[in-house]
């Protein structure tokens, strides 16, 4: 196809795709999606060999959020039935991180709900990095607490943070629609702060929402422009007792066009196959390792994901390897220029965020081909009709609670 040998030849030059171009590749059709994927999968290569970068959540503080994003089991009125616990302390989450670590991740987010850290709770997590970064050497710390105030980001910078993770999530068109407790305006900011303050920026979006092509093309160009180091892609795992239980919009293969549509507009950052890979790709999650180079291991932050040793084994089978801690995750150009702009992670690893114009580890959604769902007429929440259009009933089979790891009795899936 012209179109892809356009964007293979744009890729390996960072050149930016047209908008049409992006649409294009999520409208190719079924017939054509190994060649869109083995198009994707040359500009991977390029600038990430066959290294796949493990990263480990660990849920410091789970449910009870005041805010109301319809997609997270977590929002304010849910009532899925999820883990809910207060902050973990410093070494009960040094002690889960080190469960990642041991299971080869090179990254662990430090995760917790609510709209954002106070500056207790920063004390509260600085102490947290610092005794992961005691027991674990070389490993990576990047933290996602919500909408930071002033100064928030330097204080954790100078706790040892690497990175900083915030999800825009979706367009700016439709953001009202999905949360009303907060802006799309108040991401951008965050994702700003973190980077001024020399972290590296982490933020991306999540699928399967009902957005439109044109939706998941404006948020992952606004991305491109907010040039964080690190995007993660969620497909949304629709949790019964959230607005979004019924929105079942994904297929295999329309992940896998997200998935190479997101490579051609960012070539060079570290795309992360985040939240609900195991839920809507299923069995053909290999193939998307050629369009990703970073996975989360084991499980997310309310959800199961498969054994750790599974992720190992998927890794392995389909002939990649994975990215040791000695190993520079970007490409040089980008890990120099993170560098220039004090980024403490870039020395040696820099891969969750940003040091561009502004710009999330959380894992948390997806998107399908319908038109955007309209708000209910209070505008918190969306409507929940379920949406046939891509064919898929609603499995909720496939979601699990977690029951183990951090805030439970139970070892941790790593």
């Amino acid at each position: 196809m012209d179109l892809l040998n356009t964007l293979v030849d744009k890729g390996l030059r960072r050149e930016l795709p047209s908008r049409e171009e992006a649409l294009a590749v999520l409208a190719t059709s079924d017939d054509e999606l190994l060649d869109v994927v083995a198009a994707a999968g040359k500009v991977r290569r390029q600038w990430f060999g066959r290294r796949v970068k493990l990263n480990y959540l660990v849920n410091l503080k789970s449910g009870l959020c005041p805010e109301d994003c319809s997609y997270c089991s977590q929002r304010l009125g849910s009532t899925a039935g999820i883990l809910k616990y207060t902050w973990l302390k410093p070494d009960e989450a040094s002690k889960a991180a080190a469960a990642g670590v041991a299971g080869g991740a090179k990254r662990v987010c430090l995760v917790a709900s609510g709209r954002g850290p106070t500056d207790r709770d920063v004390d509260r997590v600085s102490r947290t990095i610092e005794a992961i970064k005691e027991q674990n050497e070389g490993v990576e710390v990047c933290a996602c607490l919500g909408l930071l105030s002033d100064g928030q980001a330097d204080r954790l910078r100078s706790a040892g943070a690497d990175a900083y993770n915030h999800n825009l999530n979706t367009s700016e068109e439709t953001y009202g629609a999905i949360t009303t407790t907060h802006t799309y305006a108040d991401r951008v900011e965050t994702v700003q702060q973190a980077q001024a303050a020399g972290l590296s920026a982490c933020s991306g979006l999540i699928a399967g929402m009902g957005e439109s092509d044109a939706d998941l093309v404006d948020v992952v160009y606004a991305l491109r422009e907010l040039d964080p180091d690190s995007v993660p892609v969620n497909f949304l795992i629709p949790f019964e007792g959230t607005p979004l239980a019924k929105e079942w919009n994904l297929t295999p293969q329309r992940c896998l066009r997200i998935l190479a549509m997101v490579r051609f507009v960012c070539p060079d950052v570290e795309v992360r196959l985040a939240g609900g890979r195991e839920v809507h790709l299923r069995s053909m999650q290999p193939l998307a390792l050629h369009l990703v180079n970073s996975i989360f291991l084991g499980d997310y932050l309310t959800s199961e994901g498969q054994a750790g040793q599974a992720d190992l084994d998927m890794i392995a089978d389909a002939g990649f390897e994975v990215e040791g801690a000695g190993t520079t995750t970007l490409p040089r150009h980008r890990a120099d220029a993170a560098a220039g702009c004090g980024s403490p992670a870039a020395s040696d690893s820099a891969g969750c965020g940003s040091h561009g114009g502004g710009g999330g580890c959380g894992p948390c959604g997806g998107h399908g081909a319908p038109e955007p769902v309209a708000a209910e007429s209070d505008g918190a929440a969306l409507a929940a009709e379920v949406r046939t259009d891509a064919g898929t009933a609603a499995r909720t089979d496939l979601v699990a609670v977690r029951r183990r790891g951090a805030g439970t009795d139970l070892a941790p899936n790593a």
